[in-house]
């Protein structure tokens, strides 16, 4: 798709009359629909929905259909977001001392299988900085410490206002963030190496191979400030059997820790994935 596009992520009560009344909208002002899906919660009585047009030949100039379209949605008590598909985000990458959720989303980006900008990587440790390097990113090395955390994360807030961060992707970066941390910059994806939600929480490859499982998994999903436990986005498994040791499953886990967490970061860019409730709607 080269002709930008504009995208609605809404959710509101149910009612009757919601898919003709944001048609409409579109519709009324010349926007040629391309995409547009809606699925209902009945047990949370929410209807949810994305929509998709062109913005050749709409008659609203950019600025003016969020007012426009709020309009709409405030008799209906919606809650919405609007996109517009050339809008390039910038992302973050965090990482500790493993490398192959880094090396795969650059990749990807170099690839231009999404679209975003990567012009900060932050770790705890020193290790991945001639990656970042190589690939030409800024990297910064913020130690964190028990005592000094909240002053640490205060450093990492810093260089998300400095470098204009829209996302913050936690590529292996094994430390917990603050309450505090998601309340002042809620746009975090972590990948984490199990099923979730089980084996939540640290050394999830050993805890399963003790229990003996048969499938072992990865989870990307948002941050929130209990660990492990914000809206899931993307999950995938591989089975194991009897003979693979720790190692095995460790070898095996990277691979869907790779491709669950590319998968994730690329519905987010894309605005297929809309939050509710501690869960999502993965429009696709």
């Amino acid at each position: 798709m080269t002709s930008p596009t504009a995208t609605l992520l809404i959710s509101c009560p149910d009612q009757r009359g919601l898919v003709a009344k944001i048609a409409n909208f579109i519709y009324a002002n010349g926007g040629n629909i391309i995409h547009a899906d809606q699925h209902t919660d009945f047990e949370a009585g929410l209807f949810l929905t994305r929509i998709e047009w062109q913005l050749e030949g709409f008659n609203l100039p950019r600025d003016l259909i969020g007012p426009a379209f709020n309009a709409i949605a405030q008799p209906l008590q919606a809650n919405w977001r609007l996109h517009f598909s050339d809008t390039v985000p910038r992302m973050a990458i965090w990482v500790s001392r493993q490398d192959h959720c880094l090396f795969d989303l650059i990749w990807r980006q170099r690839a231009q299988e999404f679209a975003a900008e990567i012009p900060l990587i932050i770790s705890n440790h020193p290790d991945l900085g001639a990656i970042a390097e190589q690939f030409g990113i800024d990297y910064h090395h913020i130690p964190i410490s028990k005592e000094h955390k909240a002053e640490q994360e205060n450093q990492q807030l810093a260089l998300l206002q400095q470098y204009r961060i829209d996302l913050v992707v936690l590529a292996k970066y094994m430390q917990v963030l603050s309450a505090d941390f998601i309340s002042n910059f809620p746009q975090v994806i972590n990948i984490h190496h199990s099923f979730l939600p089980a084996f939540a929480g640290a050394n999830p490859y050993q805890r399963a191979y003790k229990r003996g499982v048969k499938i072992i998994g990865a989870t990307s999903h948002y941050v929130t400030e209990d660990l492990d436990a914000g809206p899931i986005i993307e999950q995938d498994v591989v089975r194991v059997s009897h003979r693979d040791d720790v190692g095995d499953l460790i070898r095996k886990g990277k691979d869907l820790e790779r491709v669950v967490l590319a998968r994730a970061v690329r519905l987010h860019l894309e605005n297929w994935v809309l939050v509710y409730s501690n869960r999502t709607v993965v429009f696709e």
